[in-house]
């Protein structure tokens, strides 16, 4: 099983001397010869970039779209969702650290080609595709063979990611995405440097290229108390995410939760997290919502003009829809921005 994960990587140059530049992400990793990057997954063998994890599977379920979380593609609908081990990224309050800061061989895995991916999407008739749980930015080449072969058989696919990627790989990446969530974790480089390991403005720039090139974005800001919960830093990212994404680019602004390197730090409090949906609203982004806090009306989807909720969820199930087939608000008919319908159970694969 692991010799089949090991295959030569895309996207790197050779340097003499056995000696490899991945290109990967904005880490641009030189190795030498036995050495693997930040990643832990993509190592320097025999003068060759070598990916660790082809087709090395982790975890395999069925979620709701909303968990990913995804608010405004194809609400309601069920979504495939795979990953692997490894990340680009050292978060210390890192929900699955399990295996994003695993390396192949130290958690349970499966070899799965692409086509076994697909035909679980369509027994399960499920037409979404996720990769998410750890970074799929590292899993590279397997996530490109499996999004392409998703697509032709008619499916959507989604990233949830980092964004820590450069931009010549994600121009060919994007091909086969049709929606993202990527995280903003701070609007700080500072913190990005001290905490995660990785670059704001490389972040920035990937969520940008996506949203150009007509993938559906939807960016989460989960909220750390003593780390990026500043109202200064948190108005700087809303306004950067207004001027750049627009007003109808949906925000998550999320909850922490104890965990990993950070299991001893407290919860966001949800006032807080009530004044930051405030205050993007107030700045003028249409679709805001806070995350992990069930019950909560901030994970309800409003309409932008008359201001009733449009859709109503507890967690990630919704119990209101007060949209047209054509999402349209049924109280005053102003466009909402959702891609895609409502799924619903009888829908059949393909159903695009």
């Amino acid at each position: 099983m692991a010799e089949k994960s090991v295959r030569e990587a895309l996207w790197y140059e050779r340097l003499g001397d056995g000696r490899v530049r991945c290109l990967l992400c904005p880490w641009r990793c030189i190795l030498e010869p036995g050495q693997a990057g930040v990643c832990g997954v993509r190592k320097c063998e025999d003068g060759r970039l070598v990916t660790l994890i082809y087709g090395l599977v982790t975890s395999v379920a069925i979620d709701p779209i909303e968990k990913k979380p995804l608010f405004h593609f194809y609400p309601g609908a069920p979504i495939l969702s795979i990953s692997t081990v490894g990340c680009n990224f050292k978060c210390p309050w890192c929900q699955n650290w399990h295996i994003s800061q695993a390396k192949p061989g130290e958690v349970a895995a499966d070899y799965i080609e692409p086509e076994r991916i697909v035909a679980l999407m369509k027994e399960y008739e499920v037409p979404f595709l996720a990769f998410t749980y750890n970074e799929p930015i590292i899993w590279y080449e397997y996530v490109i063979d499996t999004a392409r072969l998703a697509k032709k058989s008619g499916g959507k696919v989604v990233l949830v990611t980092n964004g820590h990627i450069n931009p010549a790989p994600l121009e060919e990446l994007v091909k086969y995405v049709d929606a993202a969530n990527v995280d903003v974790k701070a609007f700080s480089q500072a913190t990005y440097a001290k905490y995660i390991h990785g670059k704001l403005d490389a972040v920035l720039e990937a969520i940008k290229i996506m949203k150009d090139r007509g993938v559906h974005v939807e960016t989460t800001y989960l909220v750390i108390p003593g780390i990026n919960d500043g109202e200064e830093e948190f108005r700087k990212m809303v306004r950067w995410h207004l001027e750049e994404l627009g007003p109808d680019t949906p925000l998550h602004i999320s909850r922490f939760y104890p965990a990993y390197k950070f299991a001893d730090r407290p919860s966001t409090p949800v006032e807080k997290l009530a004044r930051f949906w405030e205050l993007a609203r107030g700045e003028g982004l249409h679709y805001v919502y806070v995350g992990n806090v069930p019950g909560h009306s901030g994970a309800y989807t409003y309409c932008p003009s008359c201001g009733k909720p449009v859709i109503k969820r507890m967690g990630f199930e919704i119990f209101e829809w007060n949209l047209t087939e054509d999402n349209r608000c049924r109280f005053c008919g102003a466009s909402v921005a959702v891609v895609g319908h409502r799924w619903r159970a009888r829908t059949r694969w393909p159903f695009l």
